[in-house]
């Protein structure tokens, strides 16, 4: 039996980037060819809007929300991201954290269209030729490997679905072109056992591997396939393990165009929470003492840009530094405690603990009496009551930022905080929590949200073509997002803005990035025609509309 069907109608209809469904108009339909392929009535966007709200709000869990929402992207995508621009604060916990933690989990169970490209092992000597098997012109790359997804350990290939989702808040948050992002998972394997086991797994069935010569060159073959390939594409590194995700950083950040988030976008974002928290708190840099929970990549990476704002206040480097006190699973970070340290912690490493060594976080706190509780453990509940309230005990207003991602990582909830501090925390989280009430008075927790920080700081570096992304444009970033901040929100104690203006302050970022790159002589991008810069940044925004 022959299938009459007009190609390029079939074509039209499948193509999530020019289907427009229902609102084709009569004109459309006849040039198209598609009269008879749709129901008759032709509607606007705002219906077509109403109507997925509708469907969207009729499923009862976060994971079939999440599914909906990824089918409504496979088929028309301008609809799917003005959806979620119009409904940010309803969507962005669904197609991100902390739901994106749980499409991960169940990622293989839930497949169902391909999205995204997968570099394997076995693939080695051949990226560059994978490459053109991508359609279209690529402006940003998100890559994992899959080895440390949010707090849940390693994933492998299921990890896919963090790509994916940050290259939403991309398109969303700043403007990127849908068209123009490119989800990637390099495949070492997995020491998931249960994935291992698992027949549905999609990734290869074997254990990580631990030759690093092999992990080194296929990462080195990737970033020279994509840059090679797309000479102007940004690359974005995400949820790599420790073990890797500092070495691979150091290794590129002077050669390509790229950045981690863990890393830098959470030390921005934080370090933008925390000049606030200092306003609130009516202190000065010299008077912070930080404890930190958790020394991974995310919780140094936090500390790195902390120190550099802290060097801008006239401290010293070993000065900064010494405002920070790191514990990890072994207690304290000390130069002296037995075991080798992992590179990236000596630089934080005590020296003046006089051989004493506290194996808990309980006792550090009594010891150093911090303004700043900062928790990137990947423990839930580590925050406890007695921790907390010791605290506050030598702070008047604590500082108190549970950002362990998805929530049921985070150290301590917002109740917990404000009710165990009598209402005197100031706290931050990594992912959302909804507003308490206290005595009266209802309290907004912040979220150190990194869409805050990496739409902007990628859309700026792309525009201006930086040779790379440096630390100043970094920081750039965090200091006009602390300033977005206005002198009566801070008096309400609101240490970040609405996610709901991501758009403006994306546009902001980018416009200060591109400037601090052409005073580093980084811009490659002439952009001095341009006009008012920011006017033309937002004018490079994809708005998605029909």
């Amino acid at each position: 039996m022959s299938d009459n069907k007009c190609p390029r109608a079939a074509q039209l209809l499948s193509d999530a980037s020019v289907n427009k469904g229902t609102a084709f108009t009569v004109e459309e339909r006849k040039a198209l060819r598609l009269r008879g392929l749709l129901p008759p009535k032709v509607e606007s966007l705002p219906t077509q809007l109403a109507r997925a709200l509708t469907q969207f709000r009729s499923f009862e869990t976060p994971i079939a929300k999440y599914i909906y929402l990824s089918s409504l992207q496979e088929r028309n995508e301008r609809l799917f991201y003005r959806l979620l621009l119009e409904n940010l604060h309803e969507m962005l916990p669904i197609v991100y954290t902390p739901t994106v933690g749980e499409v991960c989990l169940k990622f293989a169970q839930n497949f169902r269209v391909a999205q995204g490209m997968y570099v394997a092992m076995e693939d080695a000597g051949s990226v560059r030729e994978m490459m053109d098997n991508w359609a279209g012109e690529v402006a940003i790359v998100v890559v994992t490997d899959g080895s440390r997804i949010l707090g849940l350990g390693d994933l492998g290939t299921n990890g896919m679905g963090i790509p994916i989702g940050k290259l939403s808040l991309y398109v969303v948050g700043a403007g990127f072109h849908p068209q123009g992002t490119m989800p990637v998972t390099l495949d070492f394997g997995t020491n998931n056992a249960e994935y291992l086991a698992d027949p549905l797994y999609l990734g290869q069935a074997h254990p990580r591997t631990t030759d690093e010569a092999a992990y080194t060159a296929l990462t080195d073959e990737f970033m020279a396939a994509v840059t090679t390939k797309w000479p102007r594409a940004l690359v974005q590194f995400e949820d790599f393990s420790n073990d890797h995700a500092f070495s691979l950083l150091d290794r590129y950040r002077l050669s390509y165009r790229c950045f981690n988030d863990d890393i830098q976008g959470t030390g921005a974002v934080i370090l933008s929470g925390f000049i606030n928290c200092l306003k609130v708190q009516r202190l000065s840099p010299l008077s912070s003492r930080l404890v930190f929970y958790g020394a991974g990549s995310a919780g140094v990476g936090v500390a790195d840009m902390i120190v550099s704002w802290f060097l801008e206040h006239g401290l010293s480097l070993d000065e900064a530094r010494a405002r920070f006190w790191f514990v990890d699973s072994r207690g304290l970070v000390t130069k002296d405690r037995e075991g080798q340290l992992e590179e990236h912690k000596v630089r934080f490493a005590r020296g003046d603990n006089e051989g004493r060594q506290w194996r808990d976080l309980l006792s550090v706190v009594k010891e150093v009496k911090p303004t700043a509780l900062i928790g990137l453990s990947g423990q839930g509940q580590a925050f406890t009551e007695e921790i907390v309230k010791e605290v506050h005990r030598h702070c008047p207003r604590p500082v108190v930022m549970a950002l362990s991602n998805p929530t049921s990582k985070a150290e301590c909830s917002a109740q917990q905080a404000i009710e165990w501090t009598e209402g005197a925390a100031i706290f931050a989280s990594g992912s959302p929590f909804g507003p308490v009430e206290y005595k009266g008075k209802t309290f907004i927790p912040g979220q150190g949200n990194n869409m805050f920080i990496f739409p902007g700081l990628g859309f700026g570096s792309y525009l201006s073509q930086s040779s790379i992304v440096s630390d100043q444009m970094i920081i750039t970033a965090a200091k006009t997002l602390a300033d977005f901040v206005s002198d009566e929100e801070i008096a309400q104690e609101n240490i970040y803005p609405s996610l709901s203006s991501i758009r403006d302050i994306s546009a902001l970022i980018a416009t200060n990035v591109i400037l601090q790159a052409q005073r580093e002589g980084l811009a490659k991008e002439n952009l001095e025609d341009k006009g008012d810069l920011l006017t033309w940044v937002k004018s490079q925004m994809f708005f998605p509309d029909y």
